[in-house]
Parts: C-alpha cells; sequence; structure tokens
C-alpha cells in the first residue's frame, strides 16, 4: 500500500474563503506534489458539495494538483476494503482512511505536515 493523505480544501490547500477560493497555499500544494511524485495517493477530504467540489477541484488542477481521490478512499484502498467485505467486514466501508489527515481545523496539522521527510516516509511505507 502506498502512503495515503487525505487532505482538507478550505484553510489547509487554499486559504479559507468559503464558497469561494482563497488564495492558494503553495507550501503546502509543493509538499502534496513531493508525495505524490514519490508514489504517494492523495485524498481530497473536504465538506465541500456539487458546484463548490468542483470549483475547489478545478483550482486545485490550475495549480497542477490532482488527487486519486475526492471524497472517498484512495483506489488501492477500495480494493483492499472490497476484500475485506467480501468476508463480511462491511463496516470500514464508509470510514475514508489515511495514514494522515492533513486539515487546518486540527492543531498542528499543517505544521507537522509540512516538516515530514516525504523521500523517508514514502519508502517506508512501500514495504508495509
Amino acid at each position: 500500500m502506498p502512503f495515503e493523505i487525505a487532505v482538507d480544501f478550505d484553510g489547509t490547500i487554499f486559504e479559507d474563503d468559503f464558497p469561494g477560493i482563497g488564495d492558494p497555499k503553495t507550501d503546502v500544494i509543493d509538499k502534496l506534489k513531493a508525495f505524490k511524485d514519490h508514489g504517494a495517493e492523495i485524498i481530497l477530504w473536504t465538506c465541500r458539495e456539487e458546484e463548490n467540489l468542483e470549483k475547489a477541484v478545478e483550482a486545485c488542477k490550475e495549480e497542477r494538483l490532482e488527487f486519486d481521490a475526492v471524497n472517498e478512499n484512495s483506489p488501492s484502498r477500495k480494493k483492499m476494503m472490497e476484500e475485506s467485505a467480501k468476508k463480511g467486514d462491511v463496516y470500514g466501508l464508509r470510514k475514508i482512511y489515511a495514514d494522515i489527515y492533513v486539515d487546518d481545523k486540527a492543531l498542528g496539522s499543517i505544521e507537522f505536515f509540512l516538516q515530514i521527510d516525504v523521500a523517508a516516509t514514502c519508502e517506508s511505507y512501500e514495504h508495509r
């Protein structure tokens, strides 16, 4: 399984300006891109819906940041969970799983995320 990151939009990837789109937080965006370049799967995990969600995804694309999933588990996690569900474990299907959740509402989350060694982290998760 690759390293998985669930990341919020408003206040985390872009400055909070809901329902608008704030300014991009380039340090967070650059770190997410570095993780992606090292094989991590990135999940946009936001309360935005419909048109507001589409605007957020488009704003990220304009910053050359694309996601493996939006408000759902990553493709590799979904595959693993589908196998578990066949064995009767259906409870995990509703939860978005990640190795780290980055959200401006979690005290210190962004600061911690920005300090992570991308290469070492992704390499250590390749072997789990």
